[in-house]
């Protein structure tokens, strides 16, 4: 039975790499596919720490994390939207202009 979850978690896992790979164009688009990531990471955590009763407060602090990381992307996008119009990450140049 856990093998067959192992595979979907894994499955899941480079799916949502391969989305935040070949994602690049909007910024909306790349934070959803991190998140999903993170999501995918939690479990994976979870299923390790439940397997070998470890205590769960790692798992806590994790979240804590990915919803401050959550939280700067929204900020981030925000921020862009309101000065460029649009999410599209090639409008954006390294130098600023």
């Amino acid at each position: 039975m856990f093998d067959i979850f192992y595979l979907v978690i894994g499955f899941m896992f480079f799916s949502g790499l391969f989305t935040f790979c070949s994602m690049r164009s909007h910024l909306l688009l790349t934070l959803l596919s991190l998140e999903f990531l993170s999501m995918c990471l939690y479990l994976i955590m979870f299923s390790f720490l439940f397997s070998y009763s470890f205590s769960y407060y790692f798992l806590l602090v994790y979240l804590v994390f990915v919803v401050c990381e959550g939280a700067l992307g929204l900020g981030i996008l925000v921020s862009m939207i309101r000065s460029h119009g649009n999410d599209h990450i090639s409008g954006l140049s390294i130098l600023g202009w």
